[in-house]
């Protein structure tokens, strides 16, 4: 198996990663909202939505 942020073999302690770092890297990426888990809860995409509105006013 290779690690999913660099590619190269992975190590026992990190699995599925290779290091801590790459592991860490990983989650900056989900913290940072480039991953998500995309969801079929209409109220959920309600709130989504309002969010996004919220935010884009705050930026005129």
């Amino acid at each position: 198996m290779s690690c999913p942020t660099c590619k190269k073999d992975t190590v026992e302690v990190f699995r599925p990663f290779c290091s801590k770092r790459c592991a860490d890297v990983d989650l900056g990426r989900w913290f940072n909202g480039e991953y998500s888990v995309p969801s079929q809860d209409p109220e959920e995409q309600q709130e989504a939505l309002e969010e996004l509105t919220r935010n884009s006013s705050h930026l005129h």
